[in-house]
């Protein structure tokens, strides 16, 4: 067998993005190879909360995070965990986190993702037709629950923020949440319900669907895990572990949390940190859930699929390598049973994944800095299922040297 494969576009990562990549470049008439060690969407993308969150433009570090800090690390199975021997390397990361929360860059950064979000839901809107993925849209809203009067005042200003970007959103006493959600534990005297908020049935199958999608119009899939990416005479050698080289005339990379391993490579340094997401998946009849209910005091959502009910999300900054921690999602789930009293435990099957996130919650776009045939996709956070059809538009607008639809400077790989 030939050890050699020569590539249009290269894209390395078979997660959403790397898929949503692949589809629109194909659809442009492109020969795309997508490199992914595992297959696609079998890792993060396969167990994030299906959220289309299209109203989540608020940067995390305004998000209230810096406020409820101290206390969250006081708790190690809390909303954020950071393990006490990574906090030196997670330091600098952790100093941009703070800047980023500066007021002087809050209207420059909210400003960037609600654009960014208007592109997304055009983009899913677009794809969706054209894949014929439409019926795994599901368009019921989500309810914000909050457990205490401090915490709803507490997030009124970010709900008045989004109001110029014309996001709905219907605040509950707790009447009005039992009307959306029966069943729900009395403690949530206040809500928030957000119309426009969407979900998808299953998120492994949409980016499956997507993927076939992207094959019939020439997309190839090639089963691998790159060990070297590096410039070779105009193109881009991508070094398989198990041996083979992929010679491309442009390299995209979308690799997620692992994805500034390879701009080093390039020459660009990016500041990605890994914050792993839990989650535990019960079984559909565990509870009648008639929407995605977010518990932002607590750190995490409850979401129906269309095959099981999701429990997920907190943060744990803790790298790649550390091994998982399944306690925390052990305590969501006792969260979630005092918060859904009917809530059946049993049957669940538990899960980590890992959030590639950068300091100012937005993500790089863009080309590298010395290697005009090399383009980044990655560092969407919690938003990557959301952004990911934007995100694919945006990529094959720069390969196809277009103008972008959406001003990049804010999601370049050089502003750090």
């Amino acid at each position: 067998m030939n050890d050699r494969t020569n590539a249009d576009v290269a894209v390395i990562g078979g997660g959403i993005v790397g898929t949503c990549i692949a589809a629109q470049l194909a659809e442009a008439g492109r020969q795309v190879t997508v490199i992914d060690r595992t297959g696609i969407c079998e890792e993060t993308s396969s167990g994030n909360a299906a959220a289309l969150a299209f109203s989540d433009v608020l940067p995390m570090a305004h998000k209230g995070m810096m406020r409820s800090l101290p206390k969250w690390l006081l708790d190690p199975l809390g909303p954020l965990s950071i393990p006490p021997s990574y906090l030196p390397k997670l330091m600098p990361w952790l100093i941009r986190f703070w800047r980023a929360g500066n007021p002087r860059h809050y209207e420059a950064s909210l400003s960037a993702q609600a654009g960014m979000m208007r592109l997304a839901q055009a983009e899913w809107a677009d794809l969706m037709q054209r894949s014929n993925t439409g019926n795994m849209l599901r368009e019921n809203g989500s309810l914000e629950l909050y457990d205490s009067e401090a915490g709803f005042q507490a997030a009124l200003p970010g709900w008045e923020a989004r109001k110029p970007f014309g996001i709905e959103h219907i605040h509950l006493d707790r009447e009005g949440i039992a009307e959306l959600q029966p069943g729900l534990s009395p403690r949530f005297a206040h809500g928030t319900f957000v119309p426009g908020w969407k979900t998808v049935s299953n998120p492994r199958d949409l980016g499956r669907a997507i993927w076939r999608h992207a094959e019939s119009r020439g997309a190839e899939l090639l089963s691998g895990d790159v060990a070297l990416a590096v410039p070779s005479q105009g193109k881009v050698a991508i070094q398989l572990k198990a041996g083979r080289t992929v010679l491309a005339d442009s390299l995209v990379v979308a690799a997620g949390a692992w994805s500034h391993l390879l701009a080093r490579q390039f020459g660009d340094r990016i500041p990605l940190e890994t914050e792993r997401g839990y989650n535990t998946t019960l079984p559909r009849s565990a509870f009648d859930l008639q929407r995605m209910l977010i518990f932002p005091d607590h750190g995490f959502v409850i979401t129906p699929l269309d095959d099981g009910i999701r429990v997920g999300g907190a943060v744990e900054l803790a790298g790649l390598r550390r091994p998982p921690n399944f306690a925390r999602a052990a305590a969501m789930m006792r969260k979630a049973t005092g918060f859904l009293p009917g809530l059946d435990p049993s049957g669940g099957r538990q899960w980590m994944g890992f959030r590639p996130s950068l300091p100012d919650s937005l993500p790089v776009i863009g080309r590298s800095g010395q290697h005009p045939n090399v383009f980044y996709a990655f560092g969407h956070g919690h938003l990557g299922l959301t952004q990911s059809a934007a995100t694919g538009r945006l990529i094959r607008d720069l390969v196809l040297g277009q103008a972008p639809a959406i001003d990049l400077q804010p999601f370049s790989p050089q502003r750090f």
